[in-house]
C-alpha cells in the first residue's frame, strides 16, 4: 500500500512552520497537532469554521486529534478547473508525513495503520449539508493491523464496514439505503436490536457483502489504495459544495456561493472500542431555551455519525457522569473554558477513546430566538460580552419567532404521543412523508408537517417548506433538531411510540393511524403531537404588547424588551410603522414604533357602511353628488385620524391621501352588484356602465394617486379637512399631534403643487376657523422613476420624501407585483436575480434611484426628511441599505418593527462601505 512518502514523490517540503496569513494564496495546507497549529480562530475565511476552531483549540491545549486543513479557496478552484494541481498534492503529502510523525502511525501501514476522517468545513456553519467520511485508510490489510493494535477484532470490522458504507455512498455513489438494507437484515438474523449487538463474525460477513454491493453497483472493486481513497474523499467533499441540500441551505440563509469549503483531514479517534468509549454532541447552554445548563447527548460504543444522524436514540449527557466519569469531568471543564474563550455558546462534538477525551469540533451553537435573546442577556450580566456584542449576537430575522403563536393552554385535546421538544413553537398542517411532496404542496399554498423516521441533510428542502418537523427517531442534537432550531421551525423528534410507514405514507401510534393529508398539530415547547388542527394563542411577547398579560409574569418579554432597548441606544435610523387603524397604531407603539410612516386612508373605506358611502361617491353623476357622499365619509375619516393621533401622542403620523384606482371599491357583478344598485337607487345597467367606464388595462399605472385628487379635488379637500379637524380635536384634549400629509404617485412638481395648494387652503379654513395652530408638513411618496430623477425639483416644495418601494420596484423593473410571482421563483432558482426584489430591496437598481433622489432632494433642501414605507422597511438587508445612504427612518408593518429596530442597530454597529447609489 502507498505510504505518505509515495504520495510526496520527493516534492519539496511545504513551509509548514511559517506563520499563516489570511488570504495567502501561495499556501493551501495548514497543520494542527502536538500542541500547536498553523491557524487561528480568526482565519475562518481561509480554513473554514471547523478548521479555524480546530487550530484554535490546539493552540489552547485542548485535546484535539492532530490533522491538517486544505484551504477553502482550493474547493472553488477545483470546481472551476476540475483538476488538482501537483503543488497541492505535494502540500498534502508533506502534511500527511507530518501527521505520521506526530501520531507514530503510517498511512497504509498494515502493522500500525494511520486512519483519518475527511470532513467539510465552510467559513459559515452549514451543519450536515456537506460530506464526511470516517475511518479512511482501512482495507483488507490495514484492518488486520487495526485489530492487532486495538486487541478488538469486533471493533476493527465494525470500523471497516462503516468506512465502506460511507465511502461507497459519498464517493462511489452507491445509495446509503442499500447498505442499510444489508445491515438491517443482519440485525434481524442475529436478533439484535442495535448495531452494537452484532458480533465479530457477522461484521466480517457484512464487510464482504458491502464490497460485493459496491462491485455490483459500480462494476469495479472497492478501492484498497489509501492514496486513492484519500483523494477520492477530498474531491467528494469539494463536490458536496454543489449538492442540492447545500445549495438550498445557502440560498435560505443568504450564504455566498463563492466561499467554498475547507477539507479537514484528522487522525481518527474511536468511540466504538467498547464500553469505555463513546461519542457525543453537547452545547454549553440549552439551545432551545438559553438556560445556563450543560446540554447534550452521547452514546456508548459508537461513532459520531450515530448521534447526529439519529440512528440510535442517545443518552442524556448527564448520564455520562456515571458511565465515563473522568472524561465527563474533563469535558465539563473544557466546555466552560471554550465558552469563556469564544465568549459565545458552543456546540461541541467529542469522542472518548478508552476513557480519554478528544474534541473533534467546536462552533457557535445554533439556537432558537428565545435562546439567542436569553443567552445575550445572560452573557452581559455574566460579564462575558458587552451590550453591543449582545445586540449583534441576535439576528434580526430571529425575533419573528418570538411572535409566533403557541397552543392555547385551555385546549384539553389528548396527545397522540410525546417526543423530545427540539425546537419551540406550535404548528399545524397536513402530514406528508416525503420532502419533495412537502415542497410541492407548500408551493401550492398548503400547510404541511414533514414526518420522517429520521431526517437526513437530503431532507433540507422539505424542512424549509414545512411548518414543522416530526421524527420517530433521533435526539435533541440530531439533524432534524439542529436544522429546525437554526431555522426557527417547530420540531418534535424521537417519538419512540411512533411507527412510520413510508411505503404507505402513514404513521401509527398504537391503534391510531395518521395517513398522508390528515391534519396534525405539533407543539415544540413540550414535545406533544395532536390529531387535527388545534387552535393557538398569541405568544408571551404579543400578549404583553396587546395588554392581556402583565410583563412581570413574562420573563421572555422582559429579555426581549431589554435587548431591544440596547439596540435603540445604538441605532441612528428611526423605525416607524405602517398602520391604518387606532388598534394597529397601539400595537405598533407597543412594539417600539417611533411614529407612523404610512397610514393608508383607503383601508378605512372598506369597513361597514363606509364602503357604501364610498361607492355612492364613485357612481355620482356630478360634483354635487360626490360632495354629498364625501360629507358622509368625513366624520368617519375624522374619527379614525383622531384615534390614531391619540395612539401616537407625541409622534409623527404620515397620512397618505387616497391612492388606489376607484374600480377597486366596486363589485364586479353577481349578487353584490344587484344589492348595490338597489341601495344606491341606480339601475343595474347604469351601474355596469359605470364599472366598465372605470376599467383600465393597467390600473396600477392608471387613474390613481394624485391623479384622482387632480380630477376630483373634492376628494383631497375632504381628506384634508378630516385630518385637520381631527388634529384640532386631539390637540384640545392635550394630545401632541404631528400630522404629515403625503401626496401619492407624484411624477411632476406641478402635480404636487396642485394637491399641496388644495391642502393648504383647507388648513387655512379649518385651523383659522377653529382658532388653533397645528404644525403640519406636506410631502410626497416617491414611487415613480421620474419622481426620483426630478427629486431636486420636487424638493423645492415637498417637505419630506417617503419612498414607496413596492411601487418603485414595480415601475423600475417593469414588473407587476401581482403577476410576477408566476416566474420570479424561476429567476431566483436560476440565478438571474439574487432575491425577489419585492422582498429584498434591489440595491443596484431601485437603490440607485433612491440614493440619487436623496442626494438631489437634499441639494436644495438640506434638512429634507427621508424614509421608506414599502415592505422593505422591515427586511434587514434593506434596512442596512437605508442606514448606509442616510435615510432618516424606515416604516414597516407593526409586527416587523422589532426586527427593523434590531436591524438598524446592526447596521450602525457594522463597519460598512458607503453604498454606491449613483453611477
Amino acid at each position: 500500500m502507498a505510504s505518505s512518502t509515495n504520495l510526496a514523490q520527493a516534492a519539496p517540503a511545504a513551509a509548514l512552520d511559517e506563520q499563516p496569513r489570511a488570504g495567502d494564496e501561495s499556501r493551501a495546507v495548514y497543520f494542527f497537532g502536538d500542541g500547536k497549529a498553523d491557524g487561528t480562530k480568526d482565519m475562518k475565511a481561509v480554513l473554514g469554521g471547523k478548521g479555524a476552531n480546530l487550530a484554535e483549540m490546539t493552540n489552547l491545549g485542548v485535546p484535539v486529534p492532530p490533522g491538517f486543513t486544505i484551504a477553502c479557496s482550493r474547493c472553488i478552484t477545483y470546481l472551476r478547473e476540475h483538476r488538482i494541481p501537483d503543488s497541492l498534492r505535494a502540500e498534502v503529502a508533506d502534511a500527511l508525513r507530518h501527521l505520521e510523525q506526530v501520531t507514530g502511525k503510517n498511512f497504509g501501514d498494515p502493522g500500525k495503520p494511520l486512519l483519518v476522517s475527511v470532513r467539510s468545513g465552510a467559513p459559515v456553519s452549514m451543519p450536515g449539508m456537506m460530506e464526511t467520511i470516517l475511518n479512511l485508510g482501512l482495507n483488507d490489510r490495514t484492518v488486520i493491523g487495526l485489530e492487532r493494535a486495538s486487541g478488538n477484532a469486533r471493533f476493527a470490522y465494525d470500523s471497516y464496514r462503516r468506512f465502506i458504507q460511507m465511502y461507497g455512498d459519498v464517493v462511489l455513489g452507491v445509495p446509503f439505503s442499500q447498505f442499510e438494507h444489508l445491515l438491517a437484515a443482519k440485525r434481524m438474523t442475529a436478533g439484535a436490536a442495535t448495531d452494537a449487538e452484532l458480533d465479530e463474525q457477522t461484521l466480517r460477513n457484512l464487510v464482504e457483502e458491502y464490497k460485493a454491493l459496491v462491485r455490483a453497483k459500480t462494476g469495479g472493486e472497492f478501492p484498497m489504495d489509501p492514496e486513492q481513497q484519500l483523494w477520492g474523499a477530498i474531491e467528494a467533499v469539494w463536490r458536496s459544495w454543489t449538492l442540492k441540500k447545500a445549495v438550498d441551505y445557502r440560498r435560505v440563509n443568504g450564504i455566498s456561493e463563492e466561499l467554498g469549503t475547507g477539507v479537514n483531514v484528522v487522525s481518527m479517534v474511536f468511540g466504538n472500542l467498547g464500553d469505555d468509549s463513546g461519542t457525543g454532541v453537547a452545547f454549553t447552554r440549552n439551545p432551545s431555551t438559553g438556560e445556563r445548563k450543560f446540554y447534550g447527548e452521547f452514546l456508548i460504543n459508537a461513532q459520531g455519525e450515530d448521534v447526529v444522524a439519529g440512528i440510535r436514540t442517545p443518552l442524556s449527557i448527564d448520564e455520562m457522569a456515571d458511565r465515563l466519569p473522568e472524561a465527563y469531568t474533563e469535558l465539563r471543564a473544557t466546555e466552560d473554558r471554550l465558552e469563556k474563550h469564544f465568549r459565545d455558546m458552543q456546540d461541541i462534538e467529542f469522542t472518548v477513546e478508552r476513557g480519554r477525551l478528544y474534541l473533534l469540533q467546536t462552533r457557535t451553537g445554533k439556537r432558537t430566538a428565545l435562546a439567542a435573546v436569553r443567552v445575550a442577556n445572560d452573557m452581559v450580566d455574566e460579564g462575558l460580552i458587552d451590550r453591543a456584542t449582545a445586540v449583534k449576537r441576535v439576528a434580526p430575522e430571529q425575533l419573528d419567532q418570538l411572535l409566533h403563536p403557541v397552543i392555547d393552554e385551555g385546549i384539553r385535546a389528548p396527545a397522540l404521543c410525546t417526543g423530545l421538544p427540539a425546537s419551540p413553537g406550535a404548528a399545524s398542517g397536513m402530514a406528508v412523508f416525503d420532502p419533495d411532496v412537502a415542497e410541492q404542496r407548500a408551493a401550492g399554498g398548503q400547510q404541511v408537517v414533514l414526518v420522517r423516521d429520521e431526517t437526513t441533510p437530503e431532507d433540507f428542502h422539505g424542512i424549509v417548506a414545512a411548518k414543522a418537523v416530526l421524527t420517530a427517531r433521533g435526539g435533541m442534537t440530531s439533524h432534524a433538531a439542529v436544522v429546525a432550531r437554526g431555522m426557527g421551525k417547530c420540531a418534535v423528534v424521537g417519538c419512540k411510540a411512533m411507527s412510520v410507514d413510508l411505503q404507505h405514507r402513514r404513521f401509527s401510534i398504537g391503534d391510531e393511524v395518521i395517513s398522508e393529508g390528515e391534519w396534525i398539530t405539533v407543539d415544540g415547547a413540550n414535545g406533544k403531537v395532536y390529531r387535527g388542527d388545534l387552535p393557538t394563542t398569541p405568544s408571551e411577547v404579543v400578549q404583553v404588547i396587546r395588554g392581556t398579560r402583565n410583563e412581570r409574569t413574562a420573563p421572555n418579554y422582559r429579555a426581549f424588551a431589554r435587548l431591544l432597548s440596547w439596540a435603540d441606544e445604538m441605532r441612528r435610523l428611526k423605525v416607524r410603522a405602517n398602520a391604518d387603524t387606532p388598534h394597529d397604531a397601539r400595537i405598533a407603539r407597543g412594539f417600539g414604533a417611533e411614529g407612523i410612516g404610512l397610514c393608508r386612508t383607503e383601508h378605512m373605506f372598506f369597513e361597514g357602511d363606509r364602503i357604501t358611502a364610498m361607492r355612492e361617491m364613485i357612481v355620482a353623476r356630478d360634483e354635487g353628488g360626490r360632495r354629498r357622499a364625501l360629507a358622509k365619509l368625513l366624520p368617519m375619516q375624522r374619527g379614525d385620524f383622531d384615534g390614531i393621533f391619540e395612539a401616537m401622542d407625541g409622534l409623527p403620523v404620515t397620512i397618505r391621501l387616497l391612492d388606489p384606482p376607484l374600480h377597486e371599491f366596486l363589485p364586479h357583478g353577481g349578487e353584490e352588484s344587484k344589492l348595490l344598485a338597489r341601495t344606491l337607487d341606480v339601475s343595474r345597467a347604469d351601474l355596469s356602465r359605470i364599472v366598465e367606464s372605470l376599467r383600465e388595462t393597467n390600473p396600477m399605472l392608471g387613474h390613481r394617486g394624485c391623479r384622482l385628487g387632480i380630477t376630483y379635488p373634492e376628494i383631497t379637500e375632504m381628506q384634508g379637512r378630516a385630518i385637520f379637524e381631527a388634529a384640532v380635536k386631539a390637540k384640545r384634549r392635550g394630545i401632541d399631534v404631528r400630522p404629515e400629509i403625503m401626496i401619492p404617485l407624484v411624477a411632476t412638481l406641478a402635480e404636487f403643487e396642485n394637491q399641496r395648494a388644495i391642502l393648504q387652503e383647507v388648513a387655512r379654513q379649518v385651523l383659522g376657523g377653529m382658532g388653533e395652530d397645528v404644525p403640519y408638513t406636506i410631502g410626497t411618496m416617491i414611487e415613480l422613476p421620474r419622481a426620483a430623477l426630478t427629486a431636486d425639483e420636487i424638493a423645492t416644495k415637498a417637505e419630506f420624501f417617503s419612498f414607496g418601494t413596492n411601487d418603485l420596484t414595480q415601475t423600475t423593473f417593469g414588473l407587476s407585483r401581482d403577476d410576477a410571482g408566476r416566474f420570479l421563483p424561476n429567476y431566483i432558482d436560476r440565478g438571474i436575480l439574487p432575491d425577489d426584489p419585492f422582498q429584498v430591496l434591489d440595491q443596484n437598481g431601485v437603490g440607485k434611484l433612491i440614493g440619487f433622489a436623496v442626494s438631489a432632494g437634499r441639494s436644495v433642501r438640506p434638512q429634507l426628511k427621508v424614509g421608506i414605507c414599502g415592505e422593505h422597511g422591515g427586511e434587514p438587508r434593506s434596512v442596512k441599505f437605508c442606514h448606509t445612504i442616510g435615510l432618516d427612518y424606515v416604516s414597516c408593518s407593526p409586527y416587523r418593527v422589532p426586527i427593523a429596530r434590531l436591524a438598524a442597530a446592526h447596521a450602525a454597529l457594522e463597519p460598512t462601505r458607503p453604498a454606491q447609489t449613483t453611477s
